[in-house]
């Protein structure tokens, strides 16, 4: 492909992809509250429109046969979410904090699958213990997300035992942000509107993916590079501006939520399920040592969310840079 047919593309692709995951997200929002839904499954469902870019992005590249791009699409985006969605709002926002239990609920599910998504690429496990793994996480975090409001009902029987407080925390989680005005769209047009947003969102990876790995090839970009400098976190930029909008308004438990869902939907969409119908290959050198980064900065990131008062400006200061460090390093390295 040309590179005055490539260029073009690659920027057209990029904007209707953004578009369609912020106007998916925002939809998915609105069925939610219309129906009903659990807060908690809200955020879980809205951080899953979000997510539609970086997925769609890695599975194209994967049936592509470019494997270390689609795998470092994931990689990238995890790792660009963590300094873009929580450093960045906490240095806009001063601080973001929250309580123990969702901080304890949300990292340790964010945390468990990274290192199962970390230890399948570098080798170490195989896809099926792998997702075996990450399903024995997952399955009751989702239960908990459905059935939140019933254990609720139980508190005053047993206000400190650990169902409870469970359930306070999926109760305290905040729902994203919604529109000012009620929406006014029947049912029917919502999921009409949903569906060609979802196609917009695959098409426009699609073509996204396509351009890139056209001038990737022509300006000989390593797949490392153009996964995880360029199109992770491209791909995440609706996730950073919903992030930073959040930590503005005070709600570091949905932002904190956001991020960690973000970040297991990406490794159990783009990786790990992937991983059982095709083989990825073990990562290098360098995909071993991005991946132990990656493990790395959720492990920092926890910890200084769990201070007194939550991530402050030093902090998150501190997680920026670590992800330039990492960008650095990767061209460096690459």
């Amino acid at each position: 492909m040309p590179a005055a047919v490539a260029i073009p593309l690659f920027l057209v692709s990029l904007l209707v992809t953004l578009s369609a995951a912020r106007l998916f997200a925002r939809r998915l929002d609105r069925l939610g509250v219309r129906f009903g839904f659990p807060e908690a499954l809200i955020g879980l469902l809205t951080a899953l429109a979000a997510d539609g870019p970086e997925i769609s992005s890695a599975l194209y590249a994967l049936i592509r046969g470019a494997h270390g791009v689609g795998v470092g699409v994931v990689v990238g985006s995890n790792g660009f979410n963590l300094a873009a969605m929580i450093g960045l709002s906490a240095l806009l926002a001063g601080r973001v904090r929250l309580s123990r239990e969702v901080l304890l609920l949300e990292g340790l599910v964010g945390l468990l699958v990274t290192l199962a998504g970390a230890a399948l690429l570098a080798g170490w496990l195989p896809a099926p213990v792998a997702a075996g793994a990450s399903a024995l996480v997952l399955l009751p975090y989702l239960v908990l997300v459905l059935a939140g409001a019933r254990l609720i009902e139980h508190l005053s029987e047993r206000p400190q035992s650990p169902t409870a407080r469970l359930a306070r925390a999926l109760h305290e989680h905040p729902a994203p942000e919604r529109a000012g005005t009620p929406p006014t769209n029947p049912t029917h047009h919502l999921l009409g509107l949903i569906v060609v947003d979802l196609a917009l969102i695959v098409a426009g990876s699609a073509g996204m993916v396509q351009a890139a790995l056209s001038l990737a090839g022509r300006w000989h970009v390593s797949s490392a590079v153009l996964g995880v400098l360029i199109l992770g976190p491209l791909t995440s930029l609706p996730n950073a501006a919903t992030a930073v909008r959040l930590g503005l308004a005070g709600r570091g438990a949905a932002l904190v939520g956001e991020t960690f869902n973000s970040n297991t939907i990406n490794l159990a969409a783009g990786v790990i399920v992937p991983s059982l119908f095709i083989s990825l290959g073990a990562a290098g050198t360098l995909g071993k040592v991005q991946l132990a980064w990656l493990v790395a900065a959720t492990l920092l990131t926890l910890l200084l969310l769990a201070r007194p008062g939550g991530i402050r400006r030093p902090g998150a200061a501190a997680l920026v840079a670590l992800y330039f460090a990492f960008a650095v390093g990767t061209l460096v390295a690459s």
